[in-house]
Formats: structure tokens, sequence, C-alpha cells
């Protein structure tokens, strides 16, 4: 065999892979996906920054689903977020889907089973080409587009599985390529740097709203007013702050339950006076001062109550203080409705905490000044036993002895009149000292207190306070009925106002003087504001709570352009007859 036969290599036998071949076809590979990786270069840059600006964690999911979509030029795009249990979806946000399709659907995916279900339990990233043959696919429900290339890849926050991102329906008909695989991973990353720090300012501004919400109550509390007015405001701080569909405030009740005192909630409140049994698994730990977190209330077994029927997530709160039970705080999420976070209940906990100390203050407060109180007409009583009596009785002794002196008969029967009066007066002024030392009867506050009481209030989550004027002798002439309707009503308008109408200015006005479009006397509040209005397809559920409180009692509320320039804001006019 000579040399160069030698060197000749051996031929490969039929079925063998070439591996000089094979190492040729992988570099050639290589080289192409670095070729298109670094030609796709300035659009993943670009993505990257658009995923990098914002704080506010829903709008940046919004905005990674768009991104994502473009990047890998896919028809539609989600997010699922995984719940902090781990079992299945908290939230979903798609791109690409309208909203008229997105409302036939209906219910979306909660990651409970199905392909959207396997990659919780296995986040990995799965690139298919037809995903309906999947065997891990569970189909679609009624109405849902077709889909059929299929791209998830996990997105990981701090090093924890925050949820996963999903392509689907590439465009042109093909599939989901390594180009597309290794860009959606980059975004991926920076998706998770993104939505942790939007995750932070969150937590952040979360923090903050309760802590407002504490300084409102607790202003609210040492105010003055009474007891109802104070769990009042406790009820609806709490709907606001925990984003719930009521706020419900329960005192011990005489029998070992808990009953119902004061409900904040978007449709009429028909639960006051309810009583929740003492035989609740519920009312007995709320009672030992333990929280109750439920996530669905009307299938708990331990909500024996009427009242959690129409209700989902729910948190109970004790409000306790220095080793006494208060009552408890009850804020109930709507059926369907996202379960409440690990962040939430803690911050709920904390406010019930620092409103059942503002509750404890507030009383020893009032007591403080009912004590002033009787020293105070203790001290006026022995005054007028003291001084006053006596000086009108030598008084009279004067008057009976220049009676009988006088030789005039006039002035005889003159000074015998004045006599008579003045025992009558005598009378008098001892039935007012035995009133005044039976302690004064407790008496609501006026509604010209208590409108200002809201006002106040109001101020500090607003950071302004809110200019006020009265018309008429609000206080003597408005129902006790109408009144307390009035303040609800200017409570939800000044709510409605901190909450959407970024308002700089707002004036109240209470014209007790006002005449009814049927021709009837009656009470008009109007609210109005510089803000931006109420938008076209906003929620209404504020605007027609006050109308049928209104219309309830014969009045009627709408509302108007505000009082910025050219109008702007909103003005709102609530009215009831006297």
């Amino acid at each position: 065999m000579s040399v160069q036969e030698s060197q000749e290599p051996p031929e490969s036998s039929p079925g063998t892979p070439d591996p000089l071949k094979a190492a040729t076809q992988a570099t050639r590979s290589l080289q192409g996906l670095s070729t298109e990786l670094t030609a796709r270069v300035p659009q993943l840059l670009e993505a990257m920054r658009s995923v990098g600006t914002g704080l506010e964690l829903h709008s940046t999911l919004d905005r990674i689903c768009e991104t994502a979509a473009e990047l890998a030029d896919a028809r539609y795009a989600a997010i699922g977020v995984v719940d902090t249990e781990g079992r299945g979806l908290s939230d979903f946000v798609t791109f690409g889907m309208d909203t008229e399709t997105a409302r036939k659907i209906g219910h979306r995916p909660d990651g409970k089973r199905g392909l959207l279900g396997a990659l919780i339990s296995h986040p990995d990233t799965v690139q298919l080409a037809d995903l309906t043959k999947d065997p891990r696919s569970a189909g679609f429900p009624k109405h849902h587009p077709p889909m059929k290339t299929f791209l998830g890849v996990p997105i990981r926050v701090q090093g924890e599985i925050f949820g996963n991102l999903y392509l689907a329906e590439k465009n042109g008909g093909g599939r989901f390529n390594d180009y597309d695989v290794h860009m959606v991973r980059v975004l991926a990353t920076e998706a998770g740097i993104a939505i942790g720090n939007a995750r932070l300012y969150e937590a952040a501004t979360q923090r903050e709203r309760w802590i407002d919400g504490s300084v409102a109550v607790t202003t609210a509390l040492l105010s003055g007013g009474d007891a109802d007015d104070a769990l009042s405001v406790v009820a609806e701080q709490a709907r606001h702050l925990a984003d719930s569909a009521a706020g419900i405030v329960m005192l011990p009740a005489e029998d070992g339950g808990m009953e119902i005192v004061a409900v904040s909630a978007e449709s009429a409140a028909t639960s006051l006076g309810l009583v929740i049994p003492a035989e609740s698994p519920v009312v007995a730990k709320l009672l030992e001062g333990e929280p109750v977190f439920v996530e669905d209330a009307a299938g708990d077994p331990r909500m024996i109550s009427r009242l959690t029927s129409q209700y989902g997530p729910c948190m109970m709160l004790p409000l306790h203080s220095g080793g006494r039970v208060l009552g408890a705080l009850v804020t109930p999420r709507a059926r369907g409705k996202r379960p409440f976070s690990e962040a939430e209940r803690t911050l709920a906990t904390q406010f019930a905490s620092q409103a059942a100390l503002a509750l404890m203050m507030a009383e020893a407060q009032r007591d403080r000044e009912r004590l002033a109180v009787f020293e105070d007409r203790d001290r006026i009583a022995r005054d007028l036993h003291d001084l006053v009596i006596q000086r009108l009785f030598a008084t009279g002794m004067m008057l009976e002895g220049a009676q009988r002196r006088s030789v005039v008969p006039e002035v005889v029967d003159g000074v015998g009149k004045a006599v008579d009066e003045l025992d009558v007066t005598i009378q008098e002024i001892r039935t007012a000292i035995f009133a005044l030392q039976q302690g004064p009867a407790e008496a609501p506050s006026g509604l010209r207190t208590r409108v200002l009481r809201e006002i106040n209030m109001a101020a500090v989550p607003l950071g302004f306070k809110p200019a006020h004027r009265f018309l008429g002798p609000v206080d003597t002439v408005v129902g006790e009925l109408v009144g307390k309707n009035l303040i609800a009503a200017l409570r939800e308008a000044l709510s409605n106002a901190f909450r959407h109408a970024e308002a700089s200015r707002i004036e109240v006005v209470v014209d007790c003087t006002a005449t009814l479009a049927d021709g009837r006397p009656g009470v008009r509040l109007e609210v109005g504001d510089d803000g931006v209005g109420i938008p076209e397809g906003g929620r209404r559920s504020g605007l027609r709570n006050l109308r049928r409180r209104a219309e309830s009692l014969g009045g009627s509320s709408s509302y108007g352009p505000g009082i910025g320039e050219d109008g702007t804001g909103t003005t709102l006019v609530w009215e009831a007859p006297l």
C-alpha cells in the first residue's frame, strides 16, 4: 500500500453518519444563528428598553406581552402570573385578542389543567409546531380563536418563578424557530428585572396608601363625634384600601355572637343589625384575637351566615388593642375576584390594629370630654345653689319686708307678684340643678359638624382641604335619616374625587334652603372639582349607589360640569326632601 493510499480516508459504510459533514453542518448552523441574532440585536435592544420603562405592574405586563409579540412576530401573546401557592394562575394578561372576543370567552385560564398547568409544574421552554396535538393540551373554550404554533418561556424574578410568557400563531404560518427562542429568553430575563422593580414600587405605593388610610381613620376618630360615625369611617376606608366589595364592622353581641353595626358597600347595604351566631367557628377565632382568611366565603363550611353567600375571597380581622377585642373588620371581594396576597393580608392586619387603637383613644377622649362636662355641670349646679338661689331668696325676703311696711295698695300688690315670680324662678332653677346633676343626655353630632369631619378626613389623602359653604340652618331643619344619607353621599363623592379625579380644588356646598323639582323644600349637596372628569365607559357603581340613596328618600342625584376652567372636572348634585 502506498503512502497516498494510506492517507485516504476510509469510505463510510451505508447508513453511517459522516462526522466531518455533521461537524460542518453544526458549524454552519451556529454561524447562521449568530448572524441572525446579530442582525436582530437592535430590535432586541429596543424591546429591552421598552420593557424597562414604567413602574406600574399591570402596565409593565401589558408592555412585555406587546414587545414579545413584535420581537417574535407572533399574533398573540400572554403572561400567566403564578399564584403564591404555585398551584395556578392569579392573573392572565393578553395581547392580540380584541375586547369582544375576550368577553365572549369569559373566564380566563386558571392554570389548573392543560398545557398551561403543565408549564406551571415544569417551568421549561416549550416550542410546539401544533399545540393541539400535544398530549398535555386540554383544548380551547368556546369562541377562542384557533392557535397552532406555540412558544412558552418561563419568567423568573429574583430567582423565583413569576409566571410564563406565551406566544402563539407566528405570522406567515411558520413555526417559532431557534432564533425566536433565544430572543424571547433574553426578553424574559429583562422582563423579570422589570417585574421585580414594578413589584417593589407597587408594594411601596400600597404601603403608602394603607398608611394614609390609617392616618385618615385616626384623624376622623379623634375629631369627636358619635361612635356610629366613627365605625362607618373604619368600614369605608377599609373597603377602598382593600379594593373589596364591602367594608363591614362587627361588634360583640349580648348573646356571644357578633352584630354588624357599620357597612360600606358598592350596592345598598341591607345587613345592618344582622347577628353572626356564637356557634360560628369564625366568631370564636375573632373573639380570641385571631384573623381569619378564606378563599371563597360562599363555599367555606365555616361561614354559616347568609351575609357571605355573595362573596369570594374574604379577610376577617379582629379589632384588638391592649389585650381587648373591640370587634372585627371584614373586607370581602366579589366571587371570582383574585384572592388577597400575603402583603395585603399583612397591611390589612396592621390597619385593623391601628383602627382598634384609634377607637380606644377616641373612646378615652370621649370619656375625658364627658368627665369634663360632668365636672363643669356640677360646678354650675353648685354655683346656682350656693349663690344664685341664696341671693334670690334674700331678695324675696327684702321684698316681703318692704311689702309689709307699704301702705299703698298698688305697691303691695306689685311687690307680692314680684315675690311670687321669684318663688317660681327659684323652683325652676332647682329643677335645672337637678337636671345638671343627672348628667347630659347623649345627642348625635349636628350635620354641620359631621360634614366638617368628612372634609377634614378627606384632606389627608387629598393633600389639601376642600372649601365648604353652608346655606341655612342645616343642623335644625334637616332630618336625621336624610342627614345620614347626605353624609354617606359626601363621603362617596370625596372618595371618588381622591381616587379618580386627580383634582387640585374641591368645593362642598350644603344648602338646606333649596327647592326640589316637585316644589318641596329640600337639602342639596354639591361637590365640585377641577379634575379630569368622568371618562366614557368608566365605572358608575358609586354614582348608581348615590342615586338609589336619594331616590329612596324621594330625591335625586346627578352630575355635570366641574369647577375648573371651561367647566373641567365634575360637580355632583345630591338632593332630598327635608
